[in-house]
């Protein structure tokens, strides 16, 4: 791909590269990332060097800078090829990070570019955000008759009273029954394809491979809804936008599928887990019945994307201590700046009865989740999670919330299991559908 010009280095302030950062992804950074955010804020202010795999890059940590850096387009880029390290050279030989960024997709187009492709995603995705048209009123009754299905089996597997992991056994499955239907997918999708979006986001040894087939299997879908088109979003994205090849529907419905499965199911666990540890606003909302404002306050507190996509200054600029040179790699840290939103006196955001939306797991600015998807999302959340509390009468954790096992990365925050106990509750209707006492 062709790069960008770059200015040289600004006058006034040292380099990234000149910089002693030290590395972000750390067994301190496994076991509490918080405690990082926070020694990096004390140390540098709002913005931090830190070393990402061996790479320099700056992270965006109070909140007025990361909506900064989301919502000024003109400075901050999402093209990878404004990134001066690459364009130079310089990045370590198979960077992990970087299979997913050069896959060229709306998520990763600026200016003009953007805004049509963007135009006709949420063209396509307009039957499915309606829960009125026949599209949405049926994927909107899929995901509930999914969430049932998946509770009955696990009831018939260890009986009313048991015992389950509401990561691998309900969540995950959810998430990939919608994406089949949602899709148009001609058989159902593995728990493999989830895998391997997990080893792209984590920058795993095998994330190119790993992008690489599930980039192959989306291209291959969409080869299968062009010459078989139904109602789903792979047909009616051909609809809005004939041009697109096989190859560039399959980059689309890729990074889709990487929202659908890991972002959306991280939210549902993450909700999940704020519920069952005892989060006591959050457990208000749900008794009140504000299934929207509960995911709403899970967000704030445990967001389903620690650190959004990265940025690219496309000049030099300040920000924070610092002044950034053109062509230099930002992270936008979500669960940074929530911490900070949460620790500045801003109680009320959590407290108040109507949800603020201030946290920021669909992004914010230009690129921010269209709004066909961040509904439909989470209308499908919010449904994933009210399942769960209308048939289980009880459930509590196995193991205590600090010992949970997370994934190791710089891009999401996902547990690998939500163990939990569970009770049935007396009117649930999937007693009926086999479940032993």
């Amino acid at each position: 791909m062709e790069t960008h010009p770059f200015a040289a280095a600004p006058a006034g302030g040292p380099g990234l590269e000149s910089l002693a950062v030290e590395p972000l992804l750390t067994s301190e950074f496994d076991r509490d990332p918080g405690s990082v955010y926070e020694r990096l804020r004390s140390t540098y202010g709002p913005v931090a060097p830190v070393g990402l795999m061996g790479v320099p890059a700056w992270l965006v940590l109070d909140y007025r800078e990361v909506l900064e850096v989301l919502r000024n387009e003109s400075v901050w880029r999402r093209d990878v090829r404004h990134w001066r390290a690459r364009a130079e050279g310089r990045l370590p030989q198979d960077w992990p990070l970087l299979a997913g960024y050069e896959v060229r997709q709306t998520m990763f187009f600026d200016d003009e570019e953007h805004r049509h492709a963007r135009l006709s995603y949420h063209s396509a995705m307009r039957p499915f955000q309606d829960g009125h048209s026949p599209e949405g009123w049926e994927l909107r009754a899929a995901v509930a008759r999914y969430a049932d299905e998946l509770i009955a089996v696990l009831a018939a597997e260890s009986g009313t009273t048991g015992f389950a992991d509401l990561a691998a056994q309900y969540t995950r499955p959810l998430l990939l029954m919608v994406t089949t239907k949602l899709f148009g997918c001609p058989v159902e999708l593995g728990d493999e394809m989830v895998m391997d979006l997990w080893r792209m986001l984590d920058g795993g040894p095998d994330a190119g491979p790993a992008t690489g087939r599930a980039l192959g299997a989306m291209t291959r879908l969409a080869a299968h809804r062009r010459s078989r088109p139904g109602e789903d979003l792979t047909s009616y994205m051909l609809l809005s936008d004939p041009s697109l090849s096989d190859e560039q529907l399959g980059r689309e419905l890729f990074m889709n599928a990487v929202y659908l499965n890991d972002i959306a199911g991280n939210m549902v666990c993450n909700t999940l887990l704020e519920v069952l540890r005892g989060n006591a606003t959050v457990r208000r909302s749900l008794s009140n019945g504000q299934l929207g404002e509960t995911v709403n306050r899970a967000a704030l507190v445990n967001p389903p994307t620690a650190n959004l996509c990265f940025r690219f200054a496309a000049r030099d600029v300040r920000l924070g201590n610092f002044l950034i040179r053109a062509g230099d790699i930002a992270s936008p840290s979500v669960a940074a700046a929530h911490r900070d939103l949460l620790n500045v006196g801003s109680s009320h955001l959590v407290d108040s009865a109507v949800s603020t939306r201030a946290h920021l797991a669909w992004g914010a600015g230009p690129h921010q989740c269209p709004s066909a998807a961040r509904e439909l999302a989470g209308t499908i959340v919010t449904t994933a999670v009210g399942r769960i509390f209308e048939h289980f009468g009880r459930a509590e954790l196995t193991l205590p919330p600090d010992q949970l096992p997370w994934r190791s990365g710089p891009v999401v925050r996902g547990l690998k299991l939500l163990p939990v106990r569970y009770e049935l509750a007396a009117h649930s209707s999937v007693r009926g559908w086999g479940a032993a006492g």
